[in-house]
């Protein structure tokens, strides 16, 4: 399977803090790939494989939240590690999160040592 990743943020700035945090992980990518919104993410998701996607919760369009309903009713979430980025830290929508298939979040601001927890297996 390649080594992509997929970075789903609203805010370009923020896909660029989290790609060059990702980049400070020592983990290698052969691809990261970026989206502006849960539509853009899926759509994204239809012709790459992706190992990990990074994404925040509240986003225009559609949200992190839909946006991993969406990924675990098309492709299950075994295969793809779902780390939600966010300001958010309320308990309730972390719980929503981890039981519609994500695999854990970052509260922002965040370090790469943060990001390397989840991507242990990926080392």
């Amino acid at each position: 399977m390649a080594r992509n990743a997929l970075i789903v943020d609203d805010s370009g700035v923020m896909r660029k803090i989290v790609m060059r945090n990702l980049r400070n992980t020592q983990v290698h990518f052969d691809h990261i790939f970026e989206a502006g919104d849960g539509i853009e993410g899926l759509k994204v998701l239809e012709g790459n494989e992706v190992a990990v996607i990074f994404s925040d919760v509240n986003m225009p369009n559609m949200g992190g939240l839909e946006m991993v309903k969406q990924i675990k009713a098309q492709y299950g979430t075994d295969k793809i590690k779902i780390i939600m980025v966010t300001t958010d830290g309320a308990e309730e929508t972390i719980k929503e999160a981890m039981d519609n298939g994500a695999s854990g979040y970052i509260k922002k601001p965040f370090t790469p040592e943060q990001m390397v927890k989840y991507l242990q297996d990926l080392l």
